[in-house]
């Protein structure tokens, strides 16, 4: 929950020095098979995304993103010297802006509203996709999970805009 916009630390929390972007989006369709990047999709509200496994309804994890400047991180911690995103199963890369400080707030990119719910904590499968120790390369790092309050297009390339509360 965020802090109230007029307190010093919320004043400070909810001041952004600029608009994130979009730099991959993925898919997966079914359990156990790989991401398959798109230039856009469609979110629906409460479900997900269209074309992934979780668009039947997942709630607080309608949309995983993590932020691109963290890739060379995980890839650094797990003894990589790249790491592909559809290896970390999130649906969305975004660039520019600190995914931590949209936990708890609303955002817009493209046509669709989202609400940052958790953070997306990495799985036990990041072990077989980075090897040993991949788990580990990944904690702080996984991203975020938003529920999608409204549909729309979401693209490769859209802006990630915080919403100023109501």
């Amino acid at each position: 929950m965020p802090l109230p916009a007029d307190s010093a630390l919320g004043a400070l929390m909810a001041t952004l020095p600029r608009p994130g972007q979009v730099q991959w989006i993925g898919l997966r369709p079914a359990r156990d098979v790989a991401m398959r990047a798109v230039a856009g999709v469609e979110a629906i509200a409460g479900r997900g995304l269209v074309g992934d496994r979780y668009a039947s309804g997942s709630g607080k994890r309608g949309i995983t993103l993590i932020q691109a400047e963290h890739l060379p991180v995980i890839a650094a911690l797990s003894g990589h010297d790249s790491v592909a995103p559809a290896l970390l199963r999130r649906n969305v890369v975004v660039s520019g802006i600190p995914l931590v400080a949209l936990k708890g707030r609303r955002f817009r990119i493209g046509q669709a509203l989202f609400e940052g719910t958790d953070d997306c904590d990495p799985c036990s499968r990041m072990e077989a996709a980075l090897g040993p120790g991949g788990y580990n390369a990944m904690r702080g790092h996984g991203g975020l999970c938003a529920r999608i309050l409204e549909g729309g297009m979401i693209a490769v390339g859209d802006s990630v805009q915080p919403v100023a509360a109501a």
